[in-house]
This record gives C-alpha cells, structure tokens and sequence, in this order.
C-alpha cells in the first residue's frame, strides 16, 4: 500500500487551500542530482577522495608492488563512494520533500525532510530576485526580502542563496527550466505589486470612507 507523507495538504506543496482570487501558476522541485552537486558539494567531495586515492596508491608503490599498492588504495575507494552515495541520498530526500510554488500573489516553499515547514513570500516582500542559471537549463532563483522580512538560513538551508547569511535570501534551487520560471515570476510580481491596496479608514464625515493606497 502506498503512503503519501503530506496526504494532509488540501493543495500539493501547500498547507491550507488557496482564497478564491489566488490560483497556482507554477510548481517544481529541485533536480536531485544538481542539488547534491551544487549544495552538498558531491564533485569536491568524489575529489577529495580520489586525490586520496592517488596518493595512497602513489606512496605504496615505492615499497610494494602495484597490485597490493592498488589494494591499499581500495580502503579509499569504498569511503569516498559511502560519502557520495550518503550525500546524494540526502539530496534526494530533500528534492522529494520540497515543493516550490508560484501564484500570482506569493511564493510558497515546502521545503524540510525531516522537519517539513512552509515559507510564504508575498511579492510584496520581495525586493529583487537573482536567476543563476546553467549551461542544462537548471538553475536558481534567490530573493532578496526587503524591510522587516526574515528568515533563518539554518531553519531554511539548502534553500537559500549560499553564504548570505546576515540577509538570508530563500531560493528556489536547481529548478529545471529556470529561465521560464523566473520569466512567470517576474510578470507575476510585477502585476501583483502595481495593483493598488485599498484600506478602510474612518474619517469625521464618513466611517465607511475607504482610501487606495
């Protein structure tokens, strides 16, 4: 029988179903493969290892033969491919769990494998986005939130541009067809922040008066 973690969720990626005039544009998850490259830095790792490796291998062979030289490399080997394969499965449990949403009012992020959470970006809080996008079409697109907006970089890693930490800025990773996807997100930020924002405000003459701001 199969078991669906987040069968709770009235709308995939999402915790509560969306008000009447807020509907879905686009949604996506990271590329496993990528995030394990990118974020858990997989290829520096597989490196380091090989460089290992080869050293090994390199200081046996002035004392041993190259077969039993090899053979003391292999110690090596195994470490580095436990390392990649425990590496890439983390990648993969968080690209499973991760559901990254645009509509035309915010960004929401269901990010988190062991700890599940929901980030909601209104346009409103977003000052600028920067696309890092790769020769594949894969790329990511990272916000930078403007005024009082927050959010931790530990509570949201790997879900956030690397190394800005005093300004966290939450990013939609490794995306597949990224330049499409910042393209929805920028003519949907765009229609969302110039509609103007009505407000009820009293006034001497007239309680119900309303002002647009």
């Amino acid at each position: 029988m199969s078991h669906d973690d987040f069968k709770v969720e009235p709308i995939r990626g999402l915790p509560e179903a969306l008000p009447a005039d807020e509907h879905i544009l686009w949604q996506g998850s990271p590329d496993p493969r990528r995030l394990a490259r990118e974020a858990l830095n997989l290829r520096w790792v597989a490196g380091y290892f090989a460089l290992l490796t080869i050293w090994r291998v390199g200081a046996s062979s002035a004392d041993y033969s190259l077969g039993v030289s090899v053979m003391h490399g292999l110690p090596f080997v195994v470490a580095g491919v436990i390392a990649c394969s425990i590496l890439y499965g983390i990648a993969y449990v968080q690209a499973r769990a991760t559901v990254y949403t645009l509509t035309n009012k915010r960004v929401a992020m269901r990010i988190g494998a062991a700890l599940t959470m929901t980030l909601n970006l209104p346009y409103t809080w977003i000052g600028t986005a920067k696309l890092d996008i790769k020769p594949s079409g894969h790329g990511t697109l990272a916000f930078e939130l403007i005024g009082d907006s927050r959010v931790s970089y530990l509570m949201t890693w790997p879900h956030v541009r690397p190394w800005y930490m005093s300004r966290t800025q939450p990013a939609l990773r490794c995306i597949p067809d990224a330049e499409n996807v910042a393209r929805i997100f920028a003519d949907a930020a765009e229609t969302r922040i110039s509609q103007p924002v009505v407000t009820r405000s009293a006034t001497q003459n007239d309680g119900n008066a309303v002002a647009a701001e």
